[in-house]
C-alpha cells in the first residue's frame, strides 16, 4: 500500500510541475494597410503601426505604434474623430489621450477636405522616455483604407 501511495504522489508531482504548458492563443488580425502603416487587432486591443518621419530618437524613419483597448467601441470612435477633423473648417489639431500616449491629430492642407492630410503626432506619457514621433501624412482615402471602411 505504501508503494502505491508513493507512486501516486510521485506521478502527481511530475504532472503538476511539468515544463510545458498549453496556453490559450488569441488570433492576430491585420486590418487595413497603407504603405508600411497598418492596424492590428489582438483580442480587444488595437495597435496602430505607423512610419515615423520625425522622431526624438536617432532612428527617425522607423515603424512606431500606439495601442488601445476597444472599450465602448473606441476603434469606431477614433475613426469618426479622424474623419470629422477632415470636415472641420478651419482645420485644427485634435488632442487625444490614450492609456500610454497623447496623440495629436495634425491636419494640414487646403480648405477642400479631399486635399487635406492628417498626421499622428504621438508623445509618450512616460516622463523618462519622453519620446515623440510624427507619422507620414494621410489623405482621407488612406484613412478609410487603414480602418477598412
Amino acid at each position: 500500500m505504501k508503494k502505491i501511495i508513493t507512486l501516486a504522489v510521485l506521478l502527481f508531482s511530475f504532472v503538476s510541475f511539468a515544463q510545458i504548458k498549453v496556453l490559450e492563443t488569441v488570433p492576430v488580425e491585420k486590418l487595413g494597410k497603407v504603405n508600411n502603416n497598418y492596424i492590428q487587432k489582438i483580442g480587444d486591443e488595437y495597435t496602430v503601426y505607423y512610419t515615423s518621419i520625425v522622431s526624438d530618437d536617432d532612428d527617425s524613419s522607423s515603424l512606431r505604434k500606439f495601442s488601445f483597448k476597444n472599450v465602448n467601441n473606441d476603434y469606431a470612435s477614433l475613426y469618426s474623430i479622424i474623419m470629422n477633423g477632415f470636415n472641420a473648417t478651419p482645420l485644427y489639431d485634435i488632442k487625444l489621450e490614450l492609456p500610454n500616449n497623447y496623440i495629436w491629430l495634425h491636419y494640414t492642407g487646403n480648405t477642400l477636405p479631399e486635399k487635406s492630410t492628417v498626421q499622428f503626432m504621438v508623445s509618450s506619457k512616460d516622463a523618462s522616455s519622453g519620446s515623440s514621433n510624427v507619422s507620414e501624412p494621410f489623405v482621407k482615402d488612406q484613412i478609410n483604407k487603414l480602418f477598412q471602411k
